[in-house]
């Protein structure tokens, strides 16, 4: 049995789990912290994803002058964290970080990096849906990167995100949009001819247009805010904000203070 075979067995099917996806991502789960290994497209992505993430958190809670841990005293949800490449981050600015993944391989890997790195975060395995089920108290921020798009029911995965969110709260939702130039760019490019990423960690027909990751959101009570782009600079070899949202794209939501 290969080792995407043996980690598809036993994975039960909720709005959170697709079984094939988790299981791709747990054959790569040791390779999250290698720059040079198969998610250094993330590892490239990640500066000005991070500078984004930073700059909207501190806006919303008026914490643009707050020093060297501006996020101090705030709950933040990693769902489908990974191996913690953005949750890492997140507790050295100071928030008090909760990382979860479908995938046992990667929350082990993320445990082991952060303790390895003397950080406190609280990494669980699971999905959204579970949070729920356990009564989780509702969190500040919801960052939701790059998952959505390798979930079983996208639109339910979001409305459970988002009932994540507390009131005066944010989410901040990234993923690929399903668009002709993000076939090229995101498949054909990034998987066949540069290989950036190994074939198959994409589907197509599982990329959502801007609308696709708003409406369900907005059906959950969040307020979204325009898409933004983000574009890659093959001349420097870099990532950049942009007005392009056609491949890569971040919405924030925003759930108004006194909501229920």
């Amino acid at each position: 049995m290969d080792k995407i075979a043996e980690n598809r067995q036993d994975l039960p099917r909720t709005p959170s789990i697709d079984a094939d996806e988790v299981a791709k991502f747990s054959a790569m789960a040791a390779e999250w912290w290698d720059p040079k290994g198969k998610f250094k497209p993330l590892h490239r992505f990640n500066p000005v994803r991070l500078g984004f993430i930073r700059d909207t958190i501190t806006a919303h809670f008026g914490r643009m002058d707050a020093g060297r841990k501006p996020l101090e005293g705030l709950r933040i949800l990693d769902i489908g964290c990974g191996g913690g490449l953005v949750s890492e981050p997140m507790a050295r600015l100071g928030a008090d970080v909760t990382g979860v993944d479908a995938s046992a391989d990667n929350i082990k890997t993320a445990m082991t990096h952060a303790e390895e790195s003397g950080l406190n975060i609280d990494y669980r395995a699971g999905t959204a849906e579970g949070l729920l089920e356990d009564g989780t108290p509702a969190f500040d921020v919801v960052l939701n990167l790059e998952v959505v798009e390798h979930v079983a029911d996208p639109q339910q995965f979001l409305q459970d995100t988002a009932a994540l969110v507390k009131p005066g709260g944010l989410m901040i939702a990234a993923t690929l949009n399903r668009t002709p130039k993000a076939f090229a760019l995101a498949i054909v490019g990034a998987e066949y001819v540069l290989g950036w990423l190994p074939r198959g960690t994409h589907e197509f027909s599982k990329f959502l247009t801007p609308d696709e990751v708003a409406r369900p959101l907005e059906t959950a009570g969040l307020v979204t805010r325009p898409s933004q782009g983000v574009s890659f600079n093959p001349l420097t070899d870099t990532w950049r904000l942009s007005s392009d949202d056609k491949v890569n794209y971040m919405i924030v939501a925003d759930r108004p203070d006194g909501a229920n």
